[in-house]
């Protein structure tokens, strides 16, 4: 079972081995929507079912209030979660079960398919890893790709289980925010390139800055050079040094809207640091409350 990461020759392994795996591929572009789709359609790990991320694994927004209708989503912000009930709908539609292995991947640096890899945690499927260093390692590695829209699936009815990673509210962001030690100590680390992060520039969302007394460590620090996550040791230390004393259990992951902070979730994970949890508003949430406070600088 692989639970974080999985390596292209691994994935290999599995596809030929027999046992029961879905292959899912969540390219995407948030200036593009449909570049990721195009992507796909153009070269794809053969059999990889396509995870749009506003389609599949956002709730769908009304155009005239820009929020997902009341009921129909599980946080606020710009890609707001869909309900747990709506995404194993959808994961049943595709033809995926309770007994297969998940890889996801995309071709950003898992900017994107953290996402799905969350999302199932949070669906209670703990039996899903991320393709290090996406589908660029898989050719690297002479895997084969095949072009063309998505096969049509036969449609299982997947069974939602207990929770596997945590999901924080803004209210509970909110009311622990300052708090550094004892029982409900929060430490919040946003994963949004440094100059959004002191309020330099926005290019998505109506405010500048970020939450008072986050840290910031950059979704893109987790990757090397080769593509890939950089090792677990180098990963703890950089967490560690970043953390400065705080306890590693405290920490919430945010970003603009919940998408990118995840690699920063895995990174903690395959640096033995547990596993963190999500606050899946983030930014885009946090600043279209007038109450709220933000920070520059």
């Amino acid at each position: 079972m692989f639970t974080t990461l999985i390596s292209a020759a691994q994935l290999q392994s599995l596809m030929t081995s027999g046992q029961p795996c879905m292959v899912f591929d969540c390219s995407f572009d948030l200036t593009q929507p449909q570049a990721g789709e195009a992507q796909y359609t153009e070269a794809h790990i053969p059999g990889a079912v396509y995870a749009h991320l506003d389609k599949h694994l956002s709730a769908a927004k009304d155009p005239a209030t820009g929020k997902a209708p009341a009921g129909t989503a599980a946080s606020g912000g710009r890609h707001p979660l869909p309900t747990r009930e709506a995404f194993a709908a959808w994961l049943g539609s595709v033809g995926f079960t309770n007994g297969m292995q998940a890889v996801v991947y995309d071709r950003q640096g898992a900017n994107y398919c953290g996402r799905l890899w969350w999302m199932l945690k949070w669906a209670g499927h703990e039996n899903v890893a991320v393709l290090d260093g996406g589908l660029q390692a898989w050719q690297a590695e002479g895997g084969a790709v095949e072009s063309g829209p998505q096969p049509e699936a036969l449609a299982s009815n997947y069974a939602l289980a207990l929770e596997k990673t945590t999901l924080v509210t803004i209210k509970s962001v909110a009311e622990r925010l300052g708090r550094s030690t004892g029982d409900r100590a929060q430490t919040l680390i946003d994963a949004r390139g440094a100059p959004r992060f002191r309020g330099e520039v926005e290019p998505l969302d109506p405010v500048a800055g970020h939450i008072p007394g986050a840290l910031n460590r950059p979704f893109t620090q987790n990757i090397g050079a080769d593509g890939r996550f950089k090792p677990a040791e180098q990963l703890k230390a950089e967490f560690l040094a970043l953390l400065g004393g705080r306890n590693p259990a405290s920490v919430v992951h945010h970003c603009g809207s919940g998408v990118s902070a995840v690699p920063n979730i895995i990174a903690m994970e395959v640096a033995g640091l547990g596993r963190t949890a999500l606050f899946a508003g983030s930014w885009s949430e946090w600043c279209n409350e007038p109450s709220l406070p933000v920070a520059q600088g």
